[in-house]
This record gives structure tokens, sequence and C-alpha cells, in this order.
């Protein structure tokens, strides 16, 4: 079964496809946005490894012809050197703007091509076929594209909306138990932002769905991917309450500074520990109950996932310097940095009054504790 949702974005309006099997039949899936019977893919070598043979199958058996790009593997890739190749090797296969560009892989591979499909030729179609959770809950909705710079994560890019999301579910079985629990933190997320119901739902249904019960993880993907339709329909550019989104994404994207955007930390257990981190500050500063804290750093740790600071292998800068990281992110207005707080689980709110002092011991503490 495939289930269908609407992202309402008037003549930018796009469908997310949910359901398993549709890499067999992308060809049949993506001929009515087609000019051409003709596509350029982006993959990585992964994923490539994995199933570009079956794509390209599934477009074959529509008459579709297709060249493709295969790119290292890992978040180093979402930078200068490999954006530039990806354009330059677009513009050599002479993709016009009636054609469309396929990204297939998780959310670097969808970050970066998305981004390349925004400045070629000022504009031309893609499709977002994300392979990992994460990718397919989150990175592949909403039109956000871009490329990490040495001075942050994902300071250069542009809003530019996928034409169609297409998210196999079947291909989630191939992701390494720590590439799933890691897209799982974007999966309960939305449930700590905006839906007590849904971490509710989480907490029973989670260590099943890790497992691999499909059925189980086809509802927490149709329920993550309508959470963000929702909000990104009403706030395209993230003016108001797209920033949300960005529940335990200040923390995290320092931290993933700190480690140099390796593996030591995945973006989805930056996540995960950026929000427990969210919750604490929220409870010392009395916005939120201490049992909020102690409730989502209990689910993170029955379903195996990293949730302290002393879950990071390796070094670590001092508070200090974490704060000067997060001081870098795009959530700073005016100097200020904006923090995505709660009041309890399921209300998240935005707010630059969050007293630093509070922070700074938070994360010493948090240091400490390694």
């Amino acid at each position: 079964m495939v289930e269908t949702l609407r992202v309402e974005l008037g003549d930018r309006a796009y469908d997310i496809r949910i359901g398993d099997g549709l890499i067999k039949r992308v060809g049949a899936e993506i001929a009515p946005l087609l000019a051409r019977p003709r596509v350029a893919l982006v993959s990585d070598e992964n994923v490539a490894a994995l199933h570009l043979e079956t794509l390209r199958a599934g477009l074959a058996d529509a008459g579709i012809d297709m060249v493709s790009l295969v790119l290292p593997a890992g978040e180093a890739t979402k930078a200068w050197p490999q954006f530039t190749r990806t354009v330059e090797w677009l513009l050599e296969q002479k993709i016009e703007r009636r054609d469309v560009v396929l990204a297939f892989g998780g959310g670097v591979i969808g970050d970066l091509v998305g981004f390349a499909a925004a400045v070629l030729r000022r504009g031309v179609r893609f499709v977002q076929i994300p392979t990992s959770l994460l990718a397919q809950v989150d990175s592949s909705v909403g039109g956000k594209t871009g490329i990490n710079a040495p001075q942050g994560k994902n300071l250069i890019g542009a809003f530019h909306q996928p034409s169609l999301v297409l998210a196999d579910i079947g291909v989630l079985g191939t992701l390494t138990s720590r590439d799933f629990l890691a897209g799982y933190g974007e999966v309960v997320k939305y449930g700590m932002l905006g839906d007590l119901d849904f971490f509710a739902w989480l907490e029973i249904n989670g260590p099943a769905l890790a497992a691999g019960d499909m059925a189980l993880r086809a509802e927490a993907v149709r329920r993550s991917c309508q959470a963000k339709a929702d909000i990104v329909a009403r706030d395209e550019t993230e003016q108001g309450d797209r920033a949300l989104l960005n529940l335990g994404h200040t923390f995290c994207h320092a931290l993933e500074s700190a480690t140099g955007y390796s593996d030591r930390l995945l973006h989805g257990e930056g996540v995960a520990i950026g929000s427990a981190l969210a919750f604490e500050v929220s409870a010392r500063l009395g916005l939120c109950s201490q049992e909020d804290p102690s409730r989502v750093r209990a689910h993170l740790r029955n379903m195996g996932m990293k949730v302290d600071l002393s879950d990071i292998d390796g070094d670590l800068p001092d508070a200090e310097a974490l704060i000067a990281l997060m001081g870098q992110d795009k959530k700073v207005m005016d100097g200020a940095i904006h923090y995505i707080m709660v009041r309890g689980i399921g209300q998240a709110f935005v707010t630059s009054d969050v007293d630093e002092a509070v922070v700074r011991t938070v994360l010493e503490q948090a240091l400490a504790a390694r």
C-alpha cells in the first residue's frame, strides 16, 4: 500500500509518496513529471552499491534513460568541492530547465543535490528519493537545500522545493542499527515539539519499529511527514512556526562542528542529545517540570540511543567554546541565539530570552559527567 501526503504550497505543491517497493516502480512514479524520457541521478557510494541497479531497472521499465554520478558517502561530501563537481557534471550532461534531477540517498545527497538543482540554470526540478529514515522524515521534505561551510552547518543554500518525494520504506531494512536510530532522533523530535500523543505512541511502539515492523515504520514515517508538511505549508521559509523543527538543533550543530562533522556524531544522534539538553535547560528555567526531561531521556535510552555528551567518543571543547559555536547557528538573529525551548512534551516554542548562565551550567555539568 502506498500513502500519499500533499505539501500544500500553491503552485509549488507536491506529493510525498510513502510505501514499500517504490524504487522498483520509480519510472511509473516520475513519468508524469518528465518532458523527455531521460533523468540525471546523483547518489553516494553506499546507496549506489545497494540500490542503484534496482532503480535503473525501475526507470527502464517505463522507457526512461538515466545518467548517474556517484559521490563519496559521508557528511564531508556536503561542501564546496563535491557541490562544484555535481553542478559541473549536470551541465556536462546538458540538463535543461525542463529536465528532472533525482537525489537518491540520505540527507547529505538530498541537501547537496537540491541546492545544485536550485542554482543550475536558475532552477531545475528535482525529485527526492530518500533512502535513510532521517531523510525520509525530515530533510527530503520542505525544500531546505544547502551545504556546510567551515564556519558552520547548512550556512550556504536555498529554499527549493522538490517536485515529488518518494519514501520507499523497504530500503530502511538495509540501514545499520546506528543509522536507523539516528533517523529515529528526527522521528521522536516531532512528538517532543508538537504532539504528545505521537510521543506516547512511540514510547509503546518504538522498540518494535526499530526491530523491523514494517507497518509501524510506515506509520511513523507518515505521521512525521504529515507533521512536517503541515508546518512547511504554514511557514515555508522559517519566519515563524517552522523554526520549531529545529528543536535540539542549536546544541546539535555546535556538537557536530566540535566533532568535525565526522562519524563520531551522526546528525540524528546530535538531535537526540540536543533535544535532551533543550528539555534540561527548559526545566532549569522553570518552563517545564523535571519529569519531562526525565521521560524524554528514559525513552531515548530505552531505544538504545545516544542521550548524553558522555555518549560521544573523544574530546569535546569546554562549555564556553560550545556556546561560541552555537553563536554561529543560522537561528542567531540580531546577535542573539534563538533557542527552541519547551513547556512540556509536545509544547515547543522559540525564544531568545534564555539565561546563558543556565545553558553554561547545564553544559558544564554534562561535560563533567563524561
